[in-house]
Formats: C-alpha cells, structure tokens, sequence
C-alpha cells in the first residue's frame, strides 16, 4: 500500500529524516514532491519505531522540510529482465542509456537477490579462455570463479577488462556465452571507451552494460553491481547462458558505501569504511557461480583499484578473502612498458588445477606452468642479484635465467591489446621460451611432455 506523509523533521546530507511513518520496509522505494512540483527518488536506508531515514537519489538540495511531501512505494529497486537486453546499454538502476527504445520485460526481479546457497553450488571445473596469456597459462579463470583484478590509479586496468571483454568464451559452447559489465563511478571519457570499443569490435553484441558516471548519485553507484548481477542471474540461469561478470571499479563502489555510512552517522571501522564492508562485498561476489541441474553460470571479475598500490587497504584485502585468487597489475612493469602490465609472481587463481589439463586445455599445462612460474621467479632473484653484485658475479646458467625472464616479460606477459591468443598459441609459446634450458634445469616437467615439447636451443633468445 503507498503511503504518503508530510512529517520531514531534518535533512542531513543526502539524508531525509520522516517521522509518524508506519509499515514501511527498509530499502523501499520513496518519492518526494517538493512545493515547486519537482519530484525527486529515494530509498529507506533504516527503520526504528515510526522514523524512516531515506537516502535521496538526487541530492537534498532545495528540499523545504515543512512542505515536502514523502511517499513510500511498498516496493524495492526494480529491474525489467529480457533476452533483448545483450547489445544495450542502461545507466546503473536499468534504465535505456544508449537513446534506444524501452525494453519490454519478460519480468522484473527485485536487484537486491541472495547470494547461491553453498548446497547448491555446482564445484567450478571448465577453462574460460581469455585470449590473455598472463591469465590463461598462469592464473587459468574457471566458470563459475570470483577471480578479481587488482591495479592501481594509472594503470590500464580499463583497457585489460576491456580486451577480456572482446576475447572471453567458453570454448566449444561460443554461441552461448554473453558479458554483463557494470561500471561504477567512471567519467564520461572512460564510459564512452567502452561503448566505443565494444561496438567497433563487435562484443557490444553479446554485452550488457550498466554505466553509472562520477556524477551520478551515490546510491546508485551502490544499485549498479547489483543490478548487473541481477540481469547476470537472469540470463544464466534463466535462458542458459555461461554469463561473464565485469564490475569496475569496486573501489569506487565502496567509498559510495562510506560517504552513506558517514551521512548515518555510523561508527567507522578500518581507514573509515563501514564494519560491514566484508558483508556487503560478500553479497554480491557469492552471487556469481554455478547452480546445480541448471546449464548456465556466472563468473566474475571484479576491478578495482587499490589506493596508493596498498594490497593491505581494506578493499583489496577484503576482496582476497572472499574470492578465489586475484590477478595483480604492477607499476613498475607498467613503465618498463609491458602491457598488459600483470605480475604474475603474486598473482594467483585458486582454481586453476580444476580448470586445466586433458579434456580443458592440454595434458601438459599445469607441469608447464609450474616450470614456467619457477624460472620466472629465479630470473628475477638472478636479476636482483645482477643490481648488487653485477653481471660479472653471475654465472652461466644465472644469465640464462636472467635472459629468459626479460623474454618472458617481453614475449610471453606482454601482448597487444587486439591480440588473442588461443591456449594452445600460450602453451606452444611457453615451451619455446623454455628452450632456452637445458633438460636437467626442467625438474617440474614429466618426462613425457619434455619428450614431447622440449628442444633445446642454448642461450641466444629474441633480439640476440
């Protein structure tokens, strides 16, 4: 039942305090009419007793608190779900952004859904190739993963998301695949990026984008990921599809969170986000997976960008424990001009042995990965040890190590933004690097596949 009310008794920020309310529900929708006839949207953020505290969408500027009227709509934020919806474009509530004509719901599901009960979890198994190297031989994403993308203010994290964006599939099940990519936050420069390069390359056809700019409320900014989810588990679940999951950038999601839990005059937690950040982070990552007895699936990959490159901040931090791994974008790599810029050393995909091997991507991959990761790693202590001590006090087997990580870093990390390699080109290619190394170097390899893949070279790599 709608309600009205003309009891405003204080506006505090983007908040309207209303009293003399009954049954009102938190996160209900409100309108409020002003006495110059303007109609502004808001939502309860709390209840207690007969006072409503409602968050207004478009900011309290103006409001006459005598004069304002308030009415509750007895429902929640809506959103209208259709299989017409790939190839759109929305603003972060679901409303056509993109000058086209409404879309006409099949039906519409509250954004604020539960999170996948564990028993009905189906246990993620199947590659998702990405065309990224980094990620397909290193830190392989599985269907059904939380796999989060940590950067930093500067670097291309955009343009990474946007390449897995164009490139992602489920191989062999191409058709049924689609992308929902919610931004949260951005300029209208980096919002135009996206809409630009998904239609020039094509994926805008399989895509649904939610956009909400900087400028745009605060509460909305929170509507906006789960919004995208929302449509996410429609058509997964729903119309079959293995659904990808974009959110950039959660960092700007969760000071929204913090400006609205300051606005309540909430006791702070770490670096003044509110206690229930790992809460509410929990509510929209543990609702992307795989669902027992249904085809499709949701798979995430979060962006977000962590302040001043801090992995302990408490956004990334948080992010970690939730999700199954996160790939790490470095600064340094960035000015070497490596781009992608992933470092592969601290990054990491839990589930990456359950997405690999015969039947997924090749029978060698996890030795071949193993041998890759231990090489890169002693490259970089021999390049450490070559600051200190000097290439003189390196030895022989020291500068192949050395030769091969610059390689590695060259060849094999860095690749162009159109450039999409199928797993097999990333395998082959990392079986080449290894050439560089004698055969009793390879210890993480069975004999089998060095029987296989292995020819030894001797030292010279690319550019020698």
């Amino acid at each position: 039942m709608i309600r009205e009310y003309q009891t405003v008794v204080s506006v505090a920020g983007p908040l309207v305090l209303v009293e003399g309310v009954s049954g009102v529900k938190y996160q209900e929708l409100v309108r409020l009419s002003l006495p110059s006839g303007e109609s502004r949207r808001g939502q309860v953020l709390e209840v207690e007793g007969d006072r409503a505290l409602v968050q207004v969408f478009e900011g309290t500027s103006g409001i006459d608190v005598p004069e304002t009227k308030v009415r509750f709509l007895a429902r929640g934020i809506m959103v209208g779900l259709s299989p017409e919806m790939p190839g759109r474009v929305f603003d972060g509530l679901g409303r056509p952004r993109d000058g086209g004509p409404e879309i006409i719901p099949e039906r519409e599901a509250d954004i604020y859904g539960a999170p996948i009960n564990p028993y009905a979890r189906e246990y993620p198994d199947e590659f998702i190739q990405t065309g990224v190297s980094a990620i397909d031989g290193l830190n392989t994403m599985v269907r059904g993963q939380k796999l989060p993308l940590f950067s930093a203010s500067g670097l291309p994290h955009n343009r990474l998301a946007a390449q897995v964006v164009r490139q992602a599939q489920v191989p062999g099940a191409e058709s049924g695949f689609a992308v929902v990519f919610g931004a949260m936050g951005i300029t209208y420069e980096e919002a135009e990026y996206f809409i630009r390069d998904f239609t020039e390359s094509g994926a805008l056809e399989r895509t649904v984008l939610f956009l909400n700019l900087a400028d745009e409320p605060a509460i909305e900014r929170i509507a906006t990921p789960r919004t995208a989810l929302t449509c996410a588990e429609y058509l997964a679940f729903e119309q079959g599809l293995h659904v990808l999951v974009v959110l950039t950038d959660m960092t700007n999601y969760c000071e929204a969170l913090r400006e609205i839990s300051a606005a309540r005059k909430e006791i702070p937690g770490r670096r003044g986000f509110p206690g229930y950040l790992y809460t509410d982070l929990s509510s929209l990552y543990e609702r992307c997976g795989r669902i027992k007895g249904k085809p499709g699936s949701i798979t995430m990959m979060p962006v977000l960008t962590m302040p001043e490159d801090d992995k302990t901040h408490p956004i990334p931090d948080l992010t970690g424990y939730i999700t199954e791994g996160q790939i790490i974008l470095s600064r340094a790599m960035h000015r070497r001009g490596i781009a992608p810029p992933i470092d592969v050393l601290p990054s990491l995909s839990r589930l990456k042995d359950k997405g690999i091997g015969e039947g997924k991507t090749r029978a060698d991959h996890a030795d071949l990965f193993n041998q890759l990761y231990a090489c890169y790693a002693r490259g970089k202590e021999a390049e450490e040890l070559e600051v200190i001590l000097g290439s003189a006090a390196l030895s022989e087997m020291d500068r192949r190590y050395l030769r091969f990580a610059h390689d590695f870093e060259k060849r094999y990390i860095a690749q162009g933004e159109q450039e999409n390699r199928s797993v097999t080109e990333t395998l082959d290619l990392g079986w080449e690097l290894l050439a560089i190394f004698p055969r009793s170097e390879l210890k993480r390899v069975r004999d089998a596949w060095l029987d296989k893949y292995h020819k030894e070279r001797g030292q010279g790599g690319e550019g020698e």
